[in-house]
């Protein structure tokens, strides 16, 4: 069975997306990665490993971007190759779509660009599973119209991830309605339990967070039926060189995932 049927129709365990949020150096991926898949496969948890090859939307001009972008596409590609792993990168112009495209298995739109149409058809065009991130300032309901733009390619291999709503100009609120709101399209829907626990547009110009909110966000997302569960982690998040203050520390991501998998046993 091929990646997306078997996410689509395994209902008797979540999938995860999980990594850090870009692509930092040479080594630091690999060593997430294992961890990850050491985790995941004790707990009989589909992994696909997430990394940002380039962080396009930053709040700060001065705040890190990435190691250069084929530096970083060659990185997660290695990934892909040495662990029989799949992966999962973010685009942000309908070129970056088709060149992504050529390392990874799953193409993501960020939740600033999920209304944009020539990067949804871009992306659906390159017949690669498509993760769309809903807009902040998008209602679950409007996601059917998203939808509809990336089926209009002929590419109906579609997920949506909620990552949260506008809560006034400095803070998000999962509204956990939009999980079964969602999966009326018949597509796998995903909690991004890590940014939708962001704290926007700081006077400091770095995002802030509430990462001891994570298990909170991740035990309800799972209860109401997330079919997935997105997060980033990161060895040391008050090192990381983006979203560092709403990281899961990778040290934690074992014990969340226990609890989450028990939660998850006692619906079924």
């Amino acid at each position: 069975m091929d990646l997306y049927n078997n996410i689509k129709n395994n209902k008797a365990n979540f999938f995860l997306l999980a990594g850090p949020c870009v692509i930092e150096n040479k080594e630091m991926p690999f060593e997430i990665a294992e961890k990850l898949i050491e985790i995941t496969n004790k707990l009989n948890i589909q992994l696909i490993f997430k990394a940002s090859y380039r962080k396009a939307n930053r709040s700060s001009v001065d705040s890190f971007t990435g190691i250069g972008d084929f530096q970083a596409l060659n990185i997660l590609s290695q990934i892909r190759k040495k662990y029989l792993l799949p992966v999962v990168t973010d685009i942000h112009t309908a070129e970056e779509a088709r060149m992504a495209a050529q390392y990874v298995d799953i193409i993501q739109i960020p939740a600033f660009l999920s209304r944009q149409t020539d990067i949804l058809l871009a992306a659906g065009e390159t017949g690669k599973i498509v993760n769309i991130k809903k807009g902040q300032f998008l209602s679950a309901d409007s996601m059917k119209y998203v939808v509809e733009k990336l089926q209009s390619t002929g590419n109906n291999k579609i997920m949506l991830t909620d990552r949260g709503t506008m809560f006034g100009y400095q803070d998000l609120i999962v509204d956990f309605r939009s999980i079964p709101i969602m999966q009326e399209n018949n597509l796998p829907v995903i909690m991004d339990i890590t940014h939708s626990l962001q704290q926007p547009n700081q006077e400091s110009g770095v995002s802030g967070g509430q990462p001891r909110m994570i298990e909170t966000i991740a035990k309800a997302a799972i209860a109401v039926g997330s079919d997935g569960i997105f997060m980033e982690t990161h060895q040391n998040p008050s090192q990381a060189k983006s979203d560092g203050k709403n990281m899961i520390a990778l040290e934690n991501v074992e014990e969340l995932l226990i609890k989450l998998v028990k939660i998850k046993q006692a619906i079924i």
